[in-house]
């Protein structure tokens, strides 16, 4: 009989320790770490600088438009419709390369590697204006990432690269747009590999816990890659649930009970 008690054990211990509570599936809960709920986010993002492999949409304006047609380049469909989709800009946009520079029209290789886009504006046009234009053109340049890119893996909806036309994305945007965490993935330890001009780093943010929203990695930037693990219940291969934990303890207690009745009358 203590064989049969002690398996009965194992199986409770299972039980209590295999259920995926709600403070393992809730976003930004107060956990002591501030002193309020009413928190104010003091970590805004950081301007993005430029990094190599980037596209840029570059756009040039003047009063008169036939003058800046040659530095607009654009992508047109089937259809004939003129437009500036992901695809387009990725033949038509402006590719950072391995130096972190552009060809421009007329202006030839332009280094942008560390830039911001407004530094970036601002350089394209007082080049424009250094070697082509003259004030009374009025030109205007805007400068736009070929939208915010980032790859999410893991325990997450929807694994892959996903694509927001957004200047702005914090990670909990980012991971909605992915079809949310799943329940065994591990919201206390989400994984940020970022990339930098030396190499790439590992950040851990802990989505649970309301403090998140006070980390410098809580926006998001280009390229970011966002890694869900699992959460150890998962590995345990018990349910989701308690019903589904408690089904599946009743399966292995019968299957214990029956070996323990029948070893005992062979």
């Amino acid at each position: 009989m203590k064989p049969l008690i002690a398996c009965l054990l194992l199986v409770l211990v299972l039980f209590s320790s295999s259920c995926i509570t709600n403070k393992d599936v809730v976003y930004l809960q107060n956990k002591g770490t501030i002193a309020n709920d009413s928190l104010q986010i003091k970590a805004l993002a950081q301007p993005y600088r430029v990094q190599i492999d980037d596209i840029l949409s570059i756009n040039v304006k003047a009063l008169d438009e036939e003058l800046v047609k040659i530095f607009n380049p654009t992508n047109t469909n089937a259809g004939g419709n003129i437009g500036q989709s992901e695809q387009g800009l990725y033949f038509n946009g402006f590719t950072v390369d391995l130096h972190g520079n552009i060809e421009f029209p007329i202006l030839g290789e332009i280094n942008v590697l560390g830039y911001t886009v407004e530094e970036i504006e601002d350089k394209v046009k007082d080049l424009l204006l250094e070697k082509y234009f003259k004030e009374t053109a009025q030109i205007f340049v805007t400068v736009k990432l070929a939208g915010l890119r980032y790859t999410t893996l893991g325990e997450i909806g929807n694994k892959g690269t996903q694509v927001l036309y957004r200047e702005r994305v914090n990670i909990l945007e980012a991971v909605a747009n992915a079809g949310d965490i799943a329940q065994t993935g591990d919201r206390k330890d989400v994984l940020i590999v970022r990339q930098y001009p030396d190499g790439q780093k590992i950040h851990h943010i802990d989505l649970t816990d309301i403090a998140a929203m006070e980390s410098e990695f809580y926006y998001i930037q280009p390229n970011d890659i966002i890694m869900v693990k699992p959460l150890k219940r998962k590995a345990l291969g018990a349910g989701q649930t308690a019903t589904q934990t408690i089904t599946t303890v009743a399966s292995i207690f019968s299957v214990l009970v029956s070996t323990y009745f029948l070893a005992r009358n062979l």
